[in-house]
């Protein structure tokens, strides 16, 4: 790779050792890409996980005295104020989630422990070069907002962040932006989850592809967290960075823009609605008595939240279900300002900031079924031995209510 004289400095180890580790892992990364050079970053987002590997990475690199260039925004941890007092975890669990906030403070990041940052508090514009982790703020960033991120892991957006540069390869480049798949949708999707188990649909035979979607018909613009949760389910499904919607995003204003040129493929392959649900019933575990109902992978909005305040309205949580809804700490405060956090706790709903769904605090809920309305959720949570159920927003109300799912 082609060094600038800034760059060699960081690598021979005169900026100290934490830089120089942040910079050998950012040239290795640019060769195994084939990157001629880096570029500087304007941004960056880290999507740590509160899990030993992560932590170690930002130790080893504050500890040899690296700070941030560039200041990132983080991913959740889990909330250690408020969750400790529900559900037990280990002194090894607490003390992990302890180091873990107390690293990325030295480093210089801006704790919002949020993993919808391009939504508020992270917003990068058209064309900008940033680095950004995390599956559902990836995809958002390149295809709603247009700016430019390759598939960054925690610890390379992490680099990038101290580094302020990049290795120049992937979707930083104009020509990897185009699409290379068309697929058309007959149905227009009404809420965010049933885009969300369009991704998952498409993301499972899309891979790494630049899906660009094209509907039969568009009653309307889609609301950021429909697309939030295209993105969300295309990455997690498959490794789907970027995306188009023709007449939707930036870049994609007319179908022949969204192929940039290249030939629009003679084929397509289509999805019905038909495909959602039978998405649905193969992702879902058999329906019974349940012991949690879990929103908010990606982090509600305040909008979720005040929709969910709607269909609560004159109901309760049974006994014996906890009914917990991940947000971020802007959202909650909306939330509490407005009245939807004190109707909802009356209702039996706790909302929680700075908490991922793929934490330890949440496991006394394991060997008990779950209901959600995130694909994405599900699948990590039943990494942990937890079965799901995945249903509509509607339908987690009326489980939690019941206290099964069927």
């Amino acid at each position: 790779m082609i060094l600038s004289d800034d760059e060699k400095r960081m690598l021979d180890g005169s900026c100290g050792p934490g830089v120089q580790k942040a910079m050998e892992l950012q040239v290795a990364l640019g060769k195994a890409f084939d990157a001629e050079r880096m570029i500087d970053v304007s941004r960056a987002h880290v999507a740590l996980s509160g899990q030993e590997g992560d932590t170690y990475w930002c130790e080893l690199l504050v500890n040899g005295g690296a700070v941030c260039r560039v200041t990132p925004t983080t991913n959740p941890c889990w909330d250690v104020r408020n969750l400790t007092n529900h559900y037990g975890v280990s002194q090894a669990e607490l003390d992990l989630a302890l180091r873990t906030i107390d690293v990325y403070r030295r480093i210089g990041a801006r704790l919002t422990f949020c993993c919808t940052p391009e939504l508020a508090g992270n917003v990068p514009s058209f064309g900008e070069h940033v680095a950004f982790s995390e599956s559902s703020a990836t995809p958002y960033v390149n295809s709603v907002l247009g700016a430019r991120s390759s598939r960054e892991s925690s610890v390379s957006a992490l680099a990038a962040a101290v580094t302020g540069k990049t290795p120049l390869y992937g979707l930083h480049f104009e020509e990897n932006r185009r699409g290379t798949l068309l697929v058309d949708v007959d149905f227009w999707p009404e809420e965010p989850y049933d885009w969300g188990l369009l991704g998952w649909c498409i993301g499972e035979f899309a891979g790494s592809a630049v899906p660009v979607l094209r509907f039969r018909h568009m009653p309307r613009r889609p609301s950021p967290e429909a697309l939030l949760y295209l993105g969300a389910e295309l990455n997690t499904s498959g490794a789907v960075a970027m995306y188009h919607i023709v007449g939707v995003t930036p870049e994609a204003p007319t179908l022949e823009a969204a192929f940039g040129g290249n030939p629009v493929p003679a084929s397509s392959r289509p999805i019905v609605m038909a495909d959602l649900k039978a998405k649905e019933e193969e992702l879902s575990e058999e329906g019974g008595p349940i012991n949690l109902v879990m929103l908010g992978c990606p982090h509600y909005s305040h909008d979720q939240i005040r929709e969910l305040e709607v269909l609560m309205r004159g109901r309760k949580v049974r006994d014996g279900v906890a009914f917990w809804v991940l947000t971020s700490f802007d959202a909650l405060e909306l939330a509490e300002r407005s009245g939807e956090r004190r109707r909802l706790e009356e209702a039996g709903v706790r909302l929680v900031p700075d908490t991922c769904i793929d934490e330890p605090c949440w496991k006394s809920f394991e060997g008990g079924l779950g209901v959600t309305d995130s694909p994405k959720c599900m699948y990590y949570r039943e990494r942990r031995g937890q079965p799901f159920v995945v249903r509509r927003l509607a339908e987690c109300v009326e489980a939690a209510v019941k206290g099964e799912v069927q």
